[in-house]
């Protein structure tokens, strides 16, 4: 299929444009534009840690392997390299030439040095000299030194300074933790006065070296490979794990960011130390570090300049039964976050941990944060008698620390913990309450698209499945069983695992719709997802299409399908909604010829989820709960103001209203989530 896929990433350099577009949109409130402008950069940043660092590795291996696409590493990187730029060039001119100055008229000011008043600047002088002083160290560049190592993502200041001894380099690392990067300033009430901590730190770089005199000075942002790698069996995973975190502060330079004035000599002399090509840098001007502004988005307490507050729904079920347990044996219970608190999970295994007839609990835990309270809970059930066993995945990237010191302290208290199978990352998300009730043994279940992270609970747009029926309490005793003990089931009642099943579970179902299609029975799919990249499943889809099949598709993120090409995709429309909530949920809807399954998932489409991830998919049973699910799909494509239609060269377009009210499917869900939880208008036809 030449020409039949898009190259993965300039799809996700596209969907970050999303990202940047949302910065751009006077419709959203001034603050969020300045948190999506930091949401931008932080996206760009791992982007460049993980994905071009992986393309240059392929290059420096001399892999020349061109991809679905057609396109070769080298060439992706180049184009990579052209749209990166043109985007943070985009970022820095509507930063300065628009935020900036309505950040001004709103009283939010970024003051630089020589706008600092008399007052102003003996409280800095004062910060510096008690706060930051003492956490400096100015490393020398001249030829008796080696050049010194600068760590992944940090600013520095690169200053040239003039001694009696002759004139020689500085380069001082801006501390990262426990110091604000947006030092805030006294001034008259009302007025929100700020200077970025790098200018701080430029005026008193005389006092930082001794009355020398500092001919200039200049910020850089190294980026490095992220990249963990581990060496040694699995029984040394832990350790092998947190030797890679170590090392991953040491990876090779992929990106150098720099203020625009920055002298060519410097530039040549960094560009040589890290070994970077031209299109490795990326100038800036009056800011560097984009995603720094999630702080000032913090320090600023203006709530008519963010988003009004959506204060999450209680669970209907869990509210007028007597407890939880009661009101999961009575029905399924389905919860959609952040429009359902994430507390009716944390509840559920707060209870489980204190619950006297609770005998087991087994879950899995992907991302941990650093106070986790479900990761609490745990140790609670241990030190109350309770037999815990938990699945803690090391290898989640950039929580790794986290993962390790609740591993860590669970095992300390007595807690079974494993850290998943060799060569893969655990990435499904299930908990396991065995209860002796009144009746006998029953297993309480929690099946989820989301982690058990209570922060990113507020945030991702997820759902989740509570259950007691025993055809599910069976899957979940043989899934702990395989992901603890290592004996893997002949079968499971309801779960498709990855790696195994799910790639072929899913290709099925899409099959079954192309045959409904071709014997004129309803045929129908909608799939929810981050990234749809699966090469074999986008080949279903398409034969599915030219079947007859109408098929719509909700990606967040990459998509490397094309859609509405004629002959090849032409009954297949993909949109993308980029809110205030990051959209996490995998859904999917086949028609079936009138008997609808909808399957949620941990798993994007994507080879890395289907081959390398212990994934999991489950079905939603109850048929109230599938037409929650349907109206939520429902909403979600006839959205008309947060949507883009992805088109068939991987751009995209927003959707305009057609001549009806507009429609903003995340306020309208959080809206109709009311008593009985679910959105109570359309009907998953909408198209």
């Amino acid at each position: 299929m030449d020409g039949a896929f898009v190259n993965r990433e300039l799809s996700w350099l596209e969907f970050n444009r999303r990202v940047l577009e949302e910065a751009q949109d006077t419709s959203v409130p001034l603050l969020e534009r300045v948190k999506f402008l930091a949401i931008f950069s932080a996206n760009l940043d791992e982007f460049f840690m993980v994905r071009v660092a992986r393309l240059k590795r392929r290059i420096c291996a001399g892999d020349q392997t061109a991809g679905p696409d057609g396109l070769t590493p080298a060439e992706t990187t180049s184009e990579v390299a052209a749209r990166a730029h043109a985007l943070v060039n985009a970022q820095h001119r509507y930063f300065l030439e628009e935020i900036r100055p309505l950040l001004g008229a709103e009283g939010v000011v970024l003051l630089r040095p020589e706008e600092a008043g008399e007052e102003q600047r003996r409280f800095l002088a004062e910060y510096f000299h008690r706060t930051l002083r003492p956490q400096l160290t100015p490393l020398a560049v001249d030829p008796g030194q080696p050049f010194p190592y600068l760590g992944n993502l940090s600013l520095c200041l690169v200053a040239r300074i003039r001694a009696r001894s002759g004139p020689w380099l500085s380069v001082i690392p801006i501390p990262s933790q426990g110091v604000p990067r947006f030092v805030a300033l006294p001034g008259p009430i009302g007025r929100h006065a700020f200077m970025l901590l790098k200018d701080v730190l430029r005026l008193h770089l005389p006092a930082l070296h001794d009355g020398d005199h500092v001919l200039s000075s200049h910020v850089i942002r190294i980026t490095r490979d992220a990249t963990l790698l581990t060496r040694g069996g699995p029984e040394d995973l832990l350790a092998s794990i947190e030797r890679g975190v170590h090392a991953r502060r040491l990876g090779t330079a992929v990106r150098l960011q720099h203020d625009a004035d920055l002298p060519r000599e410097i530039l040549t002399t960094l560009r040589a130390e890290l070994m970077l090509s031209p299109e490795d840098v990326y100038e800036s001007e009056g800011f560097t570090a984009f995603s720094d502004l999630f702080q000032l988005y913090a320090a600023v307490d203006l709530p008519r300049l963010k988003d009004r507050e959506h204060p999450p729904r209680p669970v209907p079920a869990f509210e007028r039964a007597a407890d939880v347990w009661s009101a999961i044996r009575a029905r399924d219970v389905l919860v959609h976050h952040p429009y359902h608190a994430f507390h009716a999970v944390t509840h559920f295994v707060r209870e489980a941990a204190v619950d006297p007839a609770v005998r087991a609990i087994k879950m899995t835990l992907y991302r941990v944060s650093a106070a986790s309270p479900i990761a609490h809970a745990l140790r609670t059930a241990v030190e109350n008698g309770k037999e815990v066993a938990v699945l803690v995945e090391l290898q989640a990237r950039f929580d790794e620390e986290a993962n390790i010191r609740w591993a860590r302290t669970l095992e300390e208290v007595g807690a079974h913990v494993v850290y998943g199978r060799a060569g893969f990352k655990t990435h499904g998300k299930a908990c396991l309450v065995v209860r002796q009730d009144a009746d006998g043994l029953r297993r309480y279940c929690h099946l989820a698209t989301g982690n058990y992270n209570a922060r990113t609970g507020g945030v991702y747009g997820d759902l989740g499945l509570f259950t007691s029926r025993d055809s599910f309490g069976e899957d979940l005793s043989a899934l702990f069983d395989f992901l603890i003990g290592g004996t893997r089931p002949q079968a499971f009642h309801h779960l498709l695992l990855a790696p195994g099943d799910l790639r072929e579970g899913l290709a099925a179902r899409i099959r079954r719709e192309a045959d409904h299609a071709r014997a004129g029975r309803p045929a129908r799919i909608i799939a929810k997802m981050n990234s749809l990249v699966d090469r074999r499943l986008i080949e279903e889809l398409y034969a599915a299409s030219e079947a007859g099949v109408r098929i719509d598709l909700i990606v967040r993120g990459i998509c490397c399908l094309r859609p509405e090409v004629p002959g090849l995709s032409s009954r297949i429309r993909v949109i993308s909604i980029v809110d205030r909530y990051l959209e996490h949920a995998r859904i999917s809807y086949f028609e079936n010829g009138g008997d609808a399954e909808y399957l949620l998932a941990s798993a994007d489409w994507m080879p890395r989820n289907l081959d390398r991830r212990v994934e999991i998919a489950f079905p939603v049973l109850d048929p109230d709960l599938k037409a929650q699910i349907g109206r939520i799909l429902a909403i979600q494509l006839a959205d008309t103001v947060k949507a883009r239609r992805i088109l068939s060269d991987g751009s995209s377009v927003r959707i305009e209203a057609d001549g009806d009210a507009s429609l903003r499917s995340q306020e309208r869900l959080y809206e109709a989530t009311g008593r009985e939880g679910a959105p109570q208008d359309l009907s998953v036809s909408a198209r």
